[in-house]
């Protein structure tokens, strides 16, 4: 007979197993019976292994597909379900609380208290309301300006552990070749490519107490430790600041998604991106949000600028666009910058990619049926990475568009003319970035 409260984590391979290495691993009071996978394609049907796991599962944790909850929840006779993975619509979460609920089980979301890991160092946290606000292109503007202030910064980026878990409890980059090295996927590789291209370290992977450690002693010096976000979840480690980012191209979504309200609530400084591409009526419209949930908040006007290497590939031409996929996937958007440049730059013609979808891309586009005339850059392994290879090159047009933040060309092999998008945080008028940081040097750094 046991005393044990037994227990099923919700996750998506992120905040999942971050909860569970804070909160419950080692903690006699708790059984975790399983983890639930959702989301990310192909994460379920494995273990979290036994070497992190900790003493009290000596044969590692197994992960099923959230279908199988109630099943599970039944068969273990499961005291507690944990939602712990994010971008969420509050309807969404509530059906899932019911189909807990009627189990059986209690439905609980935990909070930063008993999951905020604290740093030696002064912490930074960027976060934002959904996935594809601009959290990347913030914290890069973030370090940028403490740079040039004098002061050494280590990233740390919300996890994406794909792959072998034990390889992946502490990862490093600092250059490319680091990235063939920890075998990382397009999604992985769009999130850390672009710091290492801009001379910055990050690190990534599973255990976040041991990936704090080596960031603050990280050979490249440390002055500061920057958080950055995934989708819009909140930091996995106590913040001297934070700030979020917000995208009036999706308004209203600021209050109606988990946890973007939370990372909304928690923030100092609310920047609102893109203003230079979404309509007034949405940007008046966020900034009521703001205003309702947080209105000691500082705000930031910003606008995601555009860069095109080639724009003579577009004008006038048919081309295919390819998009960051975790924004138009779960992310919901319909657009990114890809089609914003085509359109900016004259392209004749958009070619619709999904009549030539191959493999896994097919069923792509079936889950995320508001995906119309654009590319997904799916890649979350070898099989997806060739089946989008194989679905470019059967697109009949002049050029395509990279619009995901790393040169698709070094991973694949497209055989027709290409075009890398870039993006960068351009913020408007006063207060902005430097004003912060500069008050945050001056408070924790001197």
């Amino acid at each position: 007979m046991t005393n044990k409260r037994k227990v099923i984590i919700i996750g998506a391979a992120g905040r999942d197993f971050h909860n569970f290495n804070t909160f419950f691993k080692d903690n006699e009071n708790y059984e975790v019976v399983a983890f639930t996978a959702a989301q990310i394609p192909n994460i379920d049907g494995r273990k979290y292994p036994k070497e992190l796991a900790g003493k009290l599962y000596p044969s590692g944790i197994p992960v099923f597909h959230q279908s199988e909850l109630e099943t599970l929840i039944k068969k273990h006779d499961v005291d507690e379900c944990v939602f712990s993975y994010s971008d969420m619509p509050y309807q969404k979460v509530m059906e899932l609380s019911a189909l807990v609920n009627a189990a059986g089980s209690d439905f609980s979301l935990m909070g930063h208290k008993n999951t905020a890991i604290k740093s030696n160092k002064p912490v930074i946290s960027v976060l934002a309301t959904r996935t594809g606000c601009g959290k990347s292109q913030t914290s890069r503007k973030v370090i940028e300006v403490l740079n040039a202030l004098g002061l050494k910064v280590i990233s740390i980026r919300h996890p994406m552990p794909y792959g072998d878990l034990v390889a992946q409890k502490v990862q490093r980059f600092a250059t490319l070749d680091d990235l063939k090295k920890h075998k990382c996927t397009i999604e992985e590789m769009e999130e850390y490519e672009p710091h290492i291209v801009a001379g910055n370290v990050i690190y990534a992977g599973v255990d976040y107490a041991a990936i704090l450690e080596a960031a603050e002693n990280d050979k490249a010096g440390c002055d500061v430790i920057l958080w950055d976000g995934g989708n819009n979840d909140f930091s996995f480690y106590k913040s001297d600041l934070t700030i979020t980012v917000a995208d009036p191209h999706r308004a209203g979504h600021e209050l109606s998604y988990y946890p973007g309200e939370v990372s909304l609530k928690m923030a100092d400084v609310v920047v609102i991106n893109k203003i230079d591409s979404a309509d007034f009526d949405k940007i008046q419209l966020v900034r009521k949000n703001i205003q309702a949930a947080n209105p000691k908040a500082i705000v930031v006007d910003a606008a995601s600028t555009i860069t095109v290497d080639k724009p003579e590939l577009i004008k006038g031409k048919k081309v295919l666009v390819v998009e960051d996929g975790p924004t138009l996937t779960h992310g919901e958007m319909s657009i990114g910058a890809g089609i914003i440049a085509a359109k900016k730059f004259g392209a004749a013609e958009v070619v619709d990619p999904s009549s030539k979808a191959v493999g896994s891309l097919v069923e792509t586009f079936k889950t995320y049926p508001h995906v119309k005339g654009v590319l997904p850059a799916m890649g979350y392994g070898d099989k997806q990475i060739k089946d989008l290879e194989a679905t470019i090159n059967k697109v009949d047009c002049d050029a395509v568009i990279i619009g995901t933040p790393i040169d698709l060309q070094r991973v694949i092999n497209i055989k027709k003319p290409c075009v890398k998008i870039g993006y960068v945080l351009s913020e408007i008028g006063k207060p902005d970035l430097a004003d912060v940081l500069s008050d945050f040097v001056k408070k924790y750094c001197s």
